[in-house]
């Protein structure tokens, strides 16, 4: 962002929108595509990368994916038009989510997206919809509910897996299957390793039943983001304690997201490929390059890493015992995390409307503007190096990864944040423009 910003774009932006915006950088997106398509490549592995549009709603990361040959993945029939009108083929959808409307399942057969099956009823309806339209067949991945999470609401067990494969037999052309799917939370590489292993032998076993085209895995998103060095990460989680909050707020160290990741992106997409499932001489890259299978990737936060930021204007500041106490002209539904019981540790950074002659440190927390106590942006009492104040201007970064807009409501009667992409950023003079969000 420092390019942005050293340009006075952000300034200039925020005179001319008279409140809180987002920017969106498309050109970190086309990276952080290309760094994990070199990771598939530097392994031999055979692998397509879907955006997981749930992410971010805005529309220049579909176009980016479209203009990239990438593929899209969408769980409402709202995200499946948006991707096809933004120029996503219709074999380059993955359709997921749990129970899906049958409007979705209509469009997605239509168009020959791929379905990761949740459930058996949810095959049935697919292989009704084929057999009633017969123009082409249905593509369907199954999805497995995985071991290590035998309560999760997604998946299929065993037998019901046992099942489905028969259905698919039954079914002849009207049914196209390509494999299996699994989503694990958290970041551990051994048992996504396992997982995609063991669904690798499902898919040879699948091919030996008559369902010859089951060559394809998707092991879902799952692939870190490392938003600060570990230093500052390991230093915050060992000294954080109330006093460090506004109002003594306490956090539990396990609800944060893990700000640092020693291996994140596109390398923790190479560490996994050089993992040995468990039993295995081989690794997992090994494993799926010996099978002739294609593997599926579904990321969202790696794909938006660096590419968008949030800025807020400080409209009033309030003094407490020993920091300041902000309030913005936003509310915190635009920065999600705070919704999850936890923080958003990435400091903001503070663009002041004019210079001042005070350094050193200045602490503060920062509020929205709504009239709830619990509406805060940060709890935290960031140390700014100059006194905030009103007119200057609050720039969070790295916010485009499921902070911008995953839970953003026009509380109160206030507009929800614009979108601006910023073109060019390498340039003296960057150029901007609204985003093209079709809703």
């Amino acid at each position: 962002m420092s390019k942005v910003v050293a340009s006075g774009l952000v300034s200039e932006l925020a005179h001319a929108l008279d409140g809180p915006f987002h920017l969106l950088l498309p050109d970190a997106f086309t990276a952080n595509l290309t760094a994990l398509r070199d990771a598939l490549a530097d392994a031999d592995v055979d692998g397509f990368v879907y955006y997981a549009k749930k992410a971010n709603k805005a529309a220049v990361f579909v176009e980016r994916a479209a203009a990239g040959g990438a593929g899209v993945d969408v769980a409402s029939a709202a995200e499946l038009r948006e991707a096809l009108g933004h120029g996503v083929r219709g074999e380059h959808l993955m359709v997921t989510g749990p129970a899906k409307d049958p409007v979705l399942l209509r469009l997605a057969v239509t168009h020959g997206a791929t379905i990761a099956v949740e459930a058996l009823d949810e095959l049935d309806q697919v292989i009704s919809l084929a057999l009633a339209g017969r123009e082409r067949p249905a593509r369907v991945m199954l999805r497995v509910l995985p071991d290590a999470q035998p309560h999760s609401r997604f998946g299929m067990s065993e037998s019901e897996l046992t099942t489905a494969l028969k259905r698919c037999l039954e079914a002849g052309d009207a049914i196209r299957m390509e494999g299996f799917s699994f989503h694990l939370s958290g970041y551990a590489l051994q048992p996504r390793a396992d997982l995609a292993a063991r669904l690798v032998e499902q898919c040879r076993k699948a091919r030996g039943m008559g369902l010859e085209e089951a060559d394809r895995v998707s092991i879902g998103g799952g692939l870190p983001v490392s938003y600060t060095d570990a230093d500052s990460w390991h230093a915050f989680l060992g000294t954080q304690r109330p006093a460090h909050y506004h109002a003594e707020k306490a956090f539990r160290v396990g609800d944060f997201y893990p700000y640092h990741s020693p291996v994140a992106g596109p390398d923790a997409l190479r560490a996994l490929l050089a993992t040995r499932p468990e039993g295995s001489a081989s690794t997992l890259a090994e494993v799926i390059r010996e099978a002739g299978i294609e593997l599926l990737l579904e990321p969202g936060r790696a794909l938006l890493d660096q590419a968008g930021a949030t800025v807020f204007r400080i409209q009033g500041v309030k003094d407490r015992d020993g920091y300041q106490l902000l309030t913005v002209d936003g509310t915190s539904l635009s920065l999600s995390e705070q919704w999850f019981n936890s923080e958003y540790l990435p400091d903001p950074q503070l663009i002041p409307h004019r210079r001042g002659s005070t350094a050193g440190v200045f602490p503060a927390s920062v509020g929205a503007a709504t009239c709830l106590e619990s509406d805060m942006l940060t709890w935290r009492k960031i140390a700014f190096p100059q006194p905030p104040r009103v007119g200057d201007l609050l720039l969070y970064p790295n916010t485009a990864g499921y902070q911008m807009d995953s839970n953003e409501s026009p509380f109160h009667d206030l507009p929800l944040p614009p979108k601006v992409v910023i073109d060019r950023v390498d340039q003296v003079r960057p150029r901007w423009r609204f985003d093209r969000h079709f809703s």
